[in-house]
């Protein structure tokens, strides 16, 4: 079995975001949560601090970390802060909440690629 890398990204609503990075291939898994907040436990009812966000379970070797970050970017507006369309509110940042080192650069590089484009 290959070796799996997981993702973690927040941008907007995380069942849209679920629903469109699921079918890409290369992704094995997908699970929706809350996560970089400030309990422990976040509930729908109660997740203060935290974005809405999904877990992202990926071979490698058949789309890279890049590669996800660049869909990433296609899918949801960075630069509307905290809301996507309709959704508004802190729960609906975009962030990038890195497993890696490796993950970290590739996130700053793929940023800094993105705002050179002025997409």
């Amino acid at each position: 079995m290959p070796e799996l890398e997981r993702a973690v990204l927040a941008g907007g609503c995380f069942w849209g975001m679920q629903d469109l990075i699921r079918k890409r291939s290369g992704v094995v898994s997908t699970r929706v949560g809350y996560t970089g907040g400030q309990n422990d436990h976040p509930t729908y009812r109660n997740h203060p601090g935290h974005a809405e966000a999904i877990e992202i379970e990926f071979d490698p070797a058949v789309m890279s970390y890049r590669d996800l970050l660049e869909f990433y970017f296609q899918i949801h507006d960075p630069t509307t802060v905290n809301r996507q369309g309709n959704d508004i509110g802190t729960s609906y940042r975009s962030e990038i909440f890195y497993t890696s080192d490796a993950q970290r650069e590739t996130a700053i590089d793929t940023i800094a690629d993105v705002e050179a484009s002025g997409l």
